[in-house]
């Protein structure tokens, strides 16, 4: 695949897909040391930057291919861009969605008008479903990231990103199957050889690595990660020797990270993006020094489910110090439970929840446990709180 295609799909994409903004990061710029940029891929239409992959894929169908339909398979970004590509050209789509999918992405690319079939525990397991339906009727597969007209269009990203800023020297690109990783690398790459192009995934869920040393795709054995939108257990054929030929570099972060990245991009940045999308931020987080700027990190979406949303934020706050569970134990007399409140409140934390266990086989018959859940200013003011519940003579462990 060469500039050229990705070109093509621009001139089908117009119209269709967002100019996404590129908004500067002043905390992330600190870190590096020179301006970081974050390509808002979360504020494209469908919520990710699928559409433009699943877009130039169902309009170069033949026509009469396009009237028996489209099928996909997808966790949640892919499952909205090709039921919004599909209304938008009049076919029909069906999605095949892990059973364990998030709610809100499902009844979203139900909203789409795609129909939504549950099948399989992971992406791939849904992907062999849809490839069964595919031969059973006749309808086009749309694969998530393995078809040169799907990275054609997913490195329409790359060109905005040159065009909107023409000095940059590092471009950070999540990466599960490849697809959006080797059409920006194809764009960026053939106008600006000298640009960094680093794939960024989770350490959890990490093929590219032992892919690329093995000179060919390899499917991982297992997977466990909470950026679902980069969790593909092997790389696609397509993009592995554009990755392959053109990438830099592909990185791993840490989960610990991805929390701290989604909670620095939801409090300064004002940006509401998933676990996945935040990888390239994560990355930058976990070694700031390594990337030389201008730097461009894109956050590919941000259709997170709120519940774990929730989750991720607090581990986020956990991980930042700003979140602090601790399990005391009391002697169970009146005033005890207010006894460590007090030297709580005279840290000046701030009380979330309190949990009073009366009932464990851990504790005496005149014992009880208290599980305070706090919200604290940093590391040191959670250090702090525990020093003083201990001082005034409690059993204290962190929960």
């Amino acid at each position: 695949m060469v500039l050229d295609d990705v070109l093509a799909a621009r001139e089908l994409l117009r119209g269709v897909a967002r100019r996404t903004p590129l908004e500067g990061s002043r905390p992330l710029s600190e870190a590096v040391g020179g301006p970081v940029h974050l390509k808002c891929e979360n504020l494209q239409r469908a919520g990710s930057f699928k559409i433009r992959g699943a877009y130039t894929r169902i309009a170069r169908l033949p026509a009469h291919e396009r009237a028996l339909g489209v099928v996909a398979a997808s966790a949640g970004n892919h499952a909205q861009g090709v039921a919004l590509a599909a209304s938008l050209l009049g076919a029909a789509a069906t999605v095949v969605m892990p059973v364990g999918a998030a709610i809100p992405k499902v009844e979203a690319t139900r909203a789409y008008g795609a129909e939504v079939v549950l099948a399989g525990t992971t992406v791939d397991e849904a992907l062999d479903v849809a490839r069964e339906r595919a031969a059973a009727t006749g309808a086009s597969l749309i694969h998530p990231f393995d078809h040169q007209d799907v990275v054609a269009g997913q490195g329409t990203l790359g060109l905005e990103v040159l065009e909107q800023c023409p000095d940059v020297r590092t471009l950070l690109v999540c990466t599960g199957g490849g697809g959006l990783l080797a059409g920006t690398a194809v764009a960026v790459k053939a106008l600006r050889p000298d640009v960094r192009v680093v794939g960024v995934q989770a350490a959890a869920a990490a093929a590219w690595p032992g892919s690329l040393r093995a000179g060919r795709p390899v499917a991982l054995p297992r997977m466990a990660t909470m950026a679902d939108g980069i969790a593909v257990g092997r790389p696609g054929e397509v993009p592995f020797g554009l990755v392959r030929d053109l990438v830099d570099e592909v990185v791993t972060v840490q989960e610990a990270t991805l929390s701290r990245a989604l909670l620095l991009c939801l409090e300064r940045a004002k940006l509401v993006v998933e676990p996945a999308g935040a990888a390239a931020v994560a990355a930058l987080l976990e070694d700031p020094g390594r990337y030389e700027p201008p730097v461009v990190a894109v956050l590919s979406g941000g259709n997170v489910d709120p519940l774990l949303m929730v989750r991720v934020l607090r581990h986020g706050l956990a991980v930042a110090g700003r979140y602090l569970a601790v399990r005391v134990r009391l002697l169970d007399r009146a005033g005890s439970l207010a006894g460590v409140l007090q030297e709580v409140a005279a840290t000046g934390a701030s009380v979330l929840e309190v949990e009073h266990v009366r009932t464990d086989s851990r504790l005496s018959v005149d014992e009880v446990e208290a599980v305070v859940r706090l919200e604290t200013r940093g590391a040191e003011h959670a250090e702090e709180v525990v020093a003083r519940l201990r001082a005034a003579g409690h059993v204290v462990e962190r929960a």
